[in-house]
C-alpha cells in the first residue's frame, strides 16, 4: 500500500475529509470531523488507527509491525507498519475497524447527517 492507495480507500468511506491540520506533512483522516486515521505523507511507512482497547493490546502481542499508537492514547490506538507482516487486505480491514469505532461514538445528530450524505 501507498499513501495514494491509503487515501483512496479512506476518501471511499462515506462522511470521509482529509486535512493536515497538525502539520504539513501529517494526513488526518476524518468522518464527520473525528479523527479515525493518521499518516505521514513524506514517509509513509505507518498509520495510526483507532482501536479497541482489548484488541489493541491482542494486535501488538500478535505482530511486531504493530505497536501502541506514536503521539496518541497508547490505549485506544495502535501504530501499524505499511510494509510487514501485515498484508494491504488486513491494513484496510483495521483502517475501517477504525472508521466503523468512530462512527459507531457520534451523536445520534452526527449519525443522522452521516447517513444523509
Amino acid at each position: 500500500m501507498n499513501i495514494e492507495e491509503f487515501r483512496e480507500f479512506c476518501l471511499n468511506l462515506k462522511g470521509v475529509t482529509e486535512s493536515t491540520h497538525f502539520d504539513d506533512n501529517t494526513l488526518v483522516m476524518k468522518v464527520m470531523s473525528k479523527v479515525f486515521a493518521i499518516a505521514d505523507i513524506d514517509k509513509f511507512e505507518s498509520i495510526n488507527v483507532k482501536c479497541e482497547p482489548e484488541t489493541a493490546i491482542d494486535l501488538r502481542e500478535r505482530y511486531s509491525g504493530v505497536t501502541a499508537g506514536y503521539h496518541m492514547n497508547k490505549k485506544h490506538w495502535n501504530t501499524i507498519a505499511i510494509v510487514g507482516e501485515l498484508s494491504d487486505e488486513e491494513i484496510k480491514h483495521w483502517i475501517l475497524h477504525s472508521y466503523d469505532l468512530v462512527v459507531s461514538k457520534l451523536t445520534k445528530k452526527e449519525k443522522n447527517e452521516l447517513n444523509e450524505l
